[in-house]
């Protein structure tokens, strides 16, 4: 692997960057263990020690050294740079760092920068009513929490998209490269476009340990490394050693070596005197020992330089007289009398070696991404909607009709907007962006490719893990985006949501975090229109998922046909700091509602189909519905009772919005109890057909007075490939069934109509056998329509 042979510091400016390193150190160390005594102004005592002692030293260290260095090139280039921390926490590195500049101060103006601001700084950290030990949303300059490992560079890609003069240095740790989320995200260099966005600085951090095992890409040897890194089209530039001075000069050579050639390869592609490619992007491989300047040995065993120093290198100082003079001792080594002053204020040369408040990391507008977010400037929805004379007459083609409105979406918005997916526009109907945008893509290309540019707005790739991680990046930097995926494979990211739902809830109590654009998820390709691909792609799942995080960030749509998916996800692009996920098939469907019914269903989340009901105010059954499917069904069931049973009192209630069945005080968006009972009753059955598992609307109102009456079909995990009907009749959700249920369930009917509910037994019989033999669906199920007035 290449190595800089160059000194490029003077004596002075390497004496100043390992200072800044050894006061960076100090602060991380005092995080760990110290509850009082912040300046060693007296021996420690156990009492001076924190009770549990929670932080993570291995990591750290490194993480000091390339902070210190990083300062020194925004310094020297004035360039703007936003760190991103990827080794699982490594919160005190970047806690120490942000206090050391001013941006932890600038955020908590009662952290000052003095002792007793230190000493506050020490005690918060991994304490009760205090922040976590990783680089959580509560840390300035942050977008990457860093608990939970994988996430580091796609987020910083993501980042660097549409910021042309941003480079993101992303620091990856030995055990997060060895994740499939980072595994995969190394490709990312191939949708990096050197004209319009700016440039992501790798630097993996080989510091050969996890928590308790050896880190793979630390014990395969420099050959195999280089040959993986460059496979990967990166020029890797390796920095190796444990002593303090060559290892500063090295860094220094390195991230020289590496601006000049990431500002070479800008200013070679924005020149336009040539056809775009693909550059080789450099970065750098920092080798050096974890837990470094830290204990070497504790209680006889190894500790630097092995996993043992991956947490507490020392943990009995309370109780362990030796333990406590060497932390001590270790604090000490650091000198801290040379780098604060007499009031414990960073002396003025380590002030001098950071950046102006408009350069220093911790305070990148790029990390507080609602500091530069600009709404989107989006079409007249209303323009895209589809005429409806009568509901249920005609079909159509829900998420086509959308991405007409998103092609226009992409002309007004030529660097706020991005889609992402895994290989599925085409094939979840949103192809008419192609007529404005190509899908990015900087590798060889051939004459049989289509959509295809360097430039391209659209963003696919095999990973899940990697659109999320990109489009999270994008969201936390202000700009905003849709992930448009096949339902049953979004669960792949389900880890990813926790961690951007934790990101959202804790943003919310934070007055300095502004808030980012919504995630948002069209999920499509759905449980009831995957027959063709069997069970392995139908799971209705993600929804349960989600609904678990906090309602003040979670919201969940299921729009029955075109004009309410375009009023969603309207209303979704213009949203923030909420995970919106939207429901909708992609094959033609009934047109249930022109533009103006569809928009203030929409506005209202659920509401009685007046078309469709016949109750006059008091119904003997409601028939609820939520998803394009479910509500096809529904309607088939009632035009079948309304035909078989014609003095049955109906209701027809569909629900778009699925948290307006919790209560309000439960979900910002749910129902009063009042309007829930008027809407339902409370003492009339209610048969629900549910997109989902059906368990999840008894969860939703478990608390509603007419719970016991509520009678909910939905997925069942039963699935093959099959047709559409069969899909539904395998789950009991089928028009036939939901028939039998309203008879079996209001009062006194089963009696009075027995022969009726044989004949739809009947039907599902006829079913069976039609499908078997004839391998599609009955003609009065596949031919059906919405006729009845």
């Amino acid at each position: 692997m290449q190595q800089i042979d160059a000194k490029p510091l003077t004596d002075d400016e390497l004496q100043g960057v390992d200072a800044y390193w050894r006061a960076a150190n100090y602060l991380s160390v005092g995080q760990i263990y110290l509850l009082a005594n912040p300046l060693l102004r007296e021996p420690l005592r156990p009492d001076h020690i924190k009770p549990r002692l929670l932080g993570h030293w291995g990591t750290t260290p490194g993480l000091n050294l390339i902070y210190a260095h990083l300062n020194r090139v925004i310094r020297l280039r004035s360039r703007d740079v936003l760190f991103v921390a990827g080794p699982g926490h490594g919160g005190p590195a970047v806690i120490a760092n942000t206090w050391l500049e001013g941006s932890w101060t600038a955020a908590y103006p009662n952290t000052t920068r003095d002792e007793a601001g230190m000493g506050r700084l020490f005690q918060q950290f991994s304490f009760p009513g205090g922040v976590p030990s990783h680089a959580a949303a509560d840390v300035p300059g942050s977008i990457n929490e860093g608990g939970e490992l994988g996430y580091s560079l796609s987020h910083a890609y993501g980042a660097a998209a549409d910021n042309p003069e941003l480079v993101v240095a992303c620091v990856i740790g030995d055990g997060e490269a060895e994740t499939g989320p980072l595994a995969a995200s190394w490709h990312s260099n191939k949708f990096l476009d050197p004209v319009r966005d700016g440039a992501v600085l790798p630097i993996l951090h080989l510091n050969g340990y996890k928590i308790a095992n050896p880190a793979v890409l630390a014990r395969i040897g420099d050959e195999e490394l280089t040959a993986l890194l460059r496979g990967y089209g990166y020029e890797p530039i390796l920095v190796a050693g444990s002593e303090p001075a060559v290892v500063h000069q090295a860094l220094a050579a390195a991230l020289d070596t590496c601006l000049d050639r990431i500002e070479e390869i800008q200013r070679e592609a924005r020149s336009g005197t040539q056809p775009p490619t693909r550059p080789a992007w450099p970065m750098v491989v920092l080798q050096t020992p974890k837990g470094w300047t830290g204990p070497r040995t504790v209680d006889g065993e190894q500790v630097e330089d092995t996993w043992r120093s991956h947490q507490v290198p020392l943990s009995g100082v309370r109780t362990n007289e030796e333990h406590l003079l060497q932390l001590e001792a270790w604090l000490r080594s650091y000198r801290p009398e040379e780098l604060f002053d007499e009031a414990g204020r960073p002396s003025e040369t380590l002030l001098d070696l950071t950046p102006g408040p408009e350069k220093r990391m911790g305070s990148s507008p790029h990390a507080n991404g609602g500091l530069l977010s600009r709404d989107l400037e989006l079409p007249p929805v209303e323009e895209y909607a589809v005429p409806v004379k009568t509901p249920g007459a005609e079909d159509g083609e829900p998420t086509k009709v959308f991405g007409a409105y998103l092609r226009d979406a992409f002309v007004l918005n030529t660097d706020n907007l991005r889609l992402f997916g895994p290989d599925e526009t085409e094939s979840n109907r949103l192809n008419a962006v192609y007529e404005v945008t190509e899908k990015l893509w900087l590798a060889e290309r051939r004459e049989t490719d289509r959509n295809l540019a360097p430039d391209g707005r659209v963003l696919e790739i095999l990973s899940e893990h990697t659109c999320q991680g990109w489009l999270e990046g994008y969201l936390l930097t202000g700009r905003h985006g849709l992930f448009s995926c096949y339902e049953a494979f979004v669960h792949i990211v389900d880890s990813m949501v926790n961690q951007h739902a934790k990101w959202l809830k804790t943003i919310n109590r934070l007055e300095w975090r502004r808030p980012i654009p919504s995630l948002n998820y069209l999920l499509t390709s759905h449980v009831w229109r995957q027959d063709h691909n069997g069970f392995s792609h139908q799971d209705p799942g993600f929804i349960d998922h989600v609904v678990n995080k906090k309602a003040e960030v979670v919201r969940v749509y299921l729009p029955p046909d075109t004009n309410t998916l375009l009023s969603t996800m309207d209303h979704c692009l213009r949203t923030r700091n909420y995970i919106n996920v939207v429901v909708a098939g992609k094959q033609p469907q009934p047109n249930w509602l022109d533009w103006e019914s569809a928009s203030l269903h929409c506005a209202r989340g659920a509401g009685v189909w007046e078309f469709a009901s016949n109750d006059e105010g008091d119904p003997d059954v409601v028939m609820a519905c939520a998803g394009d499917v479910p509500t096809m069904e529904t309607m088939a069931a009632v035009d079948l009772l309304r035909e078989h049973l014609p003095d049955l009192k109906i209701r027809v209630v569909n629900v778009v919005d699925l948290m307006r069945l919790q209560n309000e005080s439960e979900h910002p968006h749910g129902l009063p109890d009042v309007e829930f009972d008027a809407l339902f009753t409370t003492d009339k059955p209610v048969i629900f057909a549910y997109h989902g598992y059906p368990w999840l609307i008894h969860r939703l109102t478990y608390r509603r007075h007419g719970h016991g009456n509520l009678h909910v079909r939905g997925y069942l995990e039963e699935g093959t490939t099959t047709t559409p009907f069969d899909m539904v009749v395998r789950n009991n959700l089928d028009r036939y069934h939901l028939a039998m249920d309203v008879i079996d369930r209001v009062p006194g009917l089963g009696s009075r109509a027995v022969t009726t509910r044989q004949y739809f037994a009947d039907q599902r019989t006829r079913h069976h056998a039609y499908v078997q033999r004839y391998g599609e669906d009955l003609p009065e199920v596949r031919d059906w329509r919405w006729t009845t007035t």
